[in-house]
This record gives C-alpha cells, structure tokens and sequence, in this order.
C-alpha cells in the first residue's frame, strides 16, 4: 500500500503508454471508415483528380492569348466549342481559340487556363472579347494537385474523419484495413452502489459511474462492455475481472481504488495471473487514488469511485490509452477555448488540478467560471462546459488571467 504516496505525474503517467501494444486489424467497407484507424498506408492509385479541371465559369484557353488584355484592350477570341461538367472533349484548342466550360469541366488539350466568365463578354456565339489576362493554371485544379500517382497520401495509424473517409472513396478504394475498435470492460464496485431501478435506502447511492463512463468510452470510439454492480467481495470481484479481462481489451474498475478498509482492487489485481501494477497515485486533483496495471497487453484502471475524479481521470488519463491501442500514431488534439478568469483560484503546489468551469460570454469576451464543489457532487461536472489545468509547480491563478480550457 506504500505505493499509493509514491505518486506518478501526469507526464509520467502517458510515457507507460508504450508499455501495451494496439490491437490487430480488420477489413472493412469504406461506408464504415469513419472513426476507424488506418493499418496500413493508404497510396493513390492514380493522379487525383486525373485531368485538368476548371474551378470557375467561364473560358478554357491558352493563357498566352491572355497576355496584356484589360478593359481597355481586350483580347478577342474565337469560341470553338463548349464543355460541360462530365464532357470529354474529343478536339486541341487551336492557338487563339477560346472552348466555354463550366466549373468541374475537363479542359482541352491545348488549355492551361480558365478566365472567370465575369472577366468576359460574349460578341456572339462564336467569338468573345477577355478583359483580363490569366497566369498558366490560374483557375485551374492540375491533374495530380491533389495527390499524385503512388503517393501516399493517408499514413498507417491516422484516425478517419469525414474528409479522409470521402478521400478513400475518391481514389476507389472500396474496403480498407484498419485496427480493431477497443472494447471496454466496465465493473461497478461497492457495497454502497445499488441498480438505477433500486430506491436508495440510506447508505445507497444509484450506479452512476457504470453509466457515464459508457458514455465517455462512445464519444472515444470504442465500445463498453458493462459487467454489473460487484460488491466488496474481493472473490467476487477477481471473478468478474477474469471474465472482463477474456472478454475485452481494457477494464475499468470503479471504486475500490483507495487504501480504504474496502478498497480491494490492489490485492486482487495482485493475485491474476501475469498481472503488474504500474503504479498507484497520480499526483491529479481530482483523482489521486488512481491504479494502472498490465494484464498481459490489456490496461486495467482502478479509478476512484467519486463520480468527478472518476470522469476526470479518464478524460485526462484513460482516453490516450485508449487511443494508443487503437493504434493512433499522433495524439488528436484537445479543444482548448481562451477566456478570462473571473476570480483567485488556488492550488496546491506539486499536484497538477482540473478545476471544472463554466464559460460565459460578457461584452465580447469569453469569461471563465469555477464551478467549485467536492469530486463526489455531480453537479460541478453538469455545470461545467471544460476543465481548468493548473500545473504541479503554479501556487493559483489571479482573476482576469487569460486561461485556456479544455472542452468538454
């Protein structure tokens, strides 16, 4: 139990990322890519787009016909055909012929350019003047601009969003291989946790964890797996670890994580059978009383059974994990908005604390509320659009500091 004062830092925490390898891969359909992690580099199959196309209204030409024309001295040109989006013109622009084309349309040879049709006045359906001169390419996506036979355009290990989902569809790929979406076991612990379909008696508190944990494992794509309510019966417990651990590719055990007369987790996480604790206390406010261990290649959390320290920490700990077994290769970004603090806040000094606030605009600028209240209120996590980090080494913050907070 000595352990628990030896705490890691945040830091130190993510750097046991590399302790556990991502999952295997699958073959899936493209329709099903969104959210999913390339295995493997995607490369294009060909130019993209493929051909000239023009992205304005207007006239495909040469742009050396253009060359010195303005208002006052347009360039006339004689108009040889005209091309729609979907049309493959079947001709060569003759030197100082104009083909009218729509935007999307594929240019002719003998084109490098497309004036904007409000840069033109048609004399009549075989002639027009131009009243401004163009650069080569200029309104103009170029065959392979986009990406360029062979190239890879897609690296193993990046998360698919819409537009890298429509990407693969346009190179013509229809399945891809991507990694296994994780599966998330999730144990409820605690003589005190009874079912949302219980009336509380005294001394009862309705399972929260079990259900807001689900919901921040969605939004993380992967998929919980709940394993009910284990009260504090260290056997009961090993049993349902057992089974979580066979069954799925992380498990959180909610509450039991502290040095309690009850808090079991250390000592049957000590008795599964190649399992190493990697450490116990994360120098976080809220949520100190955190464990990680290794079971085989599978991380188990114990997180505090405080429904905010529990939330927290996985939002802050838990979540990197999970994304590193889905094989991401860079870290996604967090959505961090900058706004003014409207009181003093404290903090101690070598604990890094996650201060819930509430943002609120006043006279055009982003105010920054602390939602103040103990890790087991709720409230203090509804309340909250974000978390507020202040670092192991800041004493407080000062009203009317600018601060940067981490959506929720």
């Amino acid at each position: 139990m000595n352990q628990f004062f030896k705490v890691k830092t945040l830091e130190e925490v993510l750097e046991l990322r590399r302790e556990f390898f991502a999952l295997e891969s699958e073959t899936i359909h493209v329709k099903d890519a969104y959210s999913r992690v390339l295995f493997r580099d995607v490369a294009a199959l060909s130019d993209l787009p493929g051909f000239r196309r023009a992205t304005m209204d207007g006239y495909a030409l040469a742009a050396d016909a253009t060359f010195g024309a303005s208002e006052s001295s347009p360039a006339w040109l004689n108009v040889q055909a005209t091309i729609l989006m979907g049309d493959v013109p079947d001709f060569v622009l003759e030197p100082g012929m104009a083909a009218k084309i729509s935007t999307g349309g594929m240019l002719p040879e003998g084109a490098d350019s497309v004036v904007m049709v409000e840069h033109t006045e048609a004399v009549d359906e075989t002639s027009v003047e131009i009243y401004k001169s163009v650069a080569p390419l200029q309104n103009v996506i170029d065959a392979s601009e986009d990406f360029a036979q062979n190239q890879v355009v897609l690296p193993r290990g990046r998360f698919i969003r819409p537009q890298e989902q429509g990407l693969i569809a346009g190179l013509g790929f229809e399945t891809l291989e991507v990694y296994q979406i994780p599966k998330v076991g999730i144990i409820s612990t605690g003589d005190e946790i009874i079912a949302i379909n219980e009336p509380p008696g005294p001394g009862k508190i309705r399972d929260i964890n079990s259900y807001s944990l689900a919901g921040f494992i969605r939004e993380a794509h992967a998929i919980p797996v709940s394993y009910g309510i284990i009260k504090d019966d260290p056997a009961a417990m090993k049993t349902a670890l057992e089974k979580a651990l066979e069954e799925t590719d992380m498990v959180l055990i909610s509450g039991g994580s502290s040095v309690g007369a009850k808090d079991y987790t250390l000592d049957v996480l000590s008795k599964i059978v190649d399992t190493q604790v990697l450490f116990h206390g994360i120098s976080v406010s809220p949520g100190k009383p955190t464990i990680l261990a290794k079971s085989g290649n599978k991380p188990v959390w114990g997180l505090p059974g405080q429904v905010v320290s529990a939330m927290v920490v996985f939002k802050i700990a838990v979540v990197p994990f999970l994304d590193h077994i889905k094989g991401l290769k860079k870290q996604r970004p967090r959505i961090q908005v900058r706004g003014r603090l409207t009181r003093n806040l404290s903090s101690a000094q070598g604990r890094r604390d996650f201060v819930r606030v509430l943002l609120e605009e006043k006279d055009g600028q982003q105010q920054v509320v602390p939602v103040l209240g103990k890790s087991g209120l709720i409230r203090t996590m509804i309340f909250a659009d974000g978390l507020l980090e202040i670092g192991e080494d800041v004493e407080g913050l000062e009203k009317d500091t600018l601060v940067d907070v981490i959506l929720l």
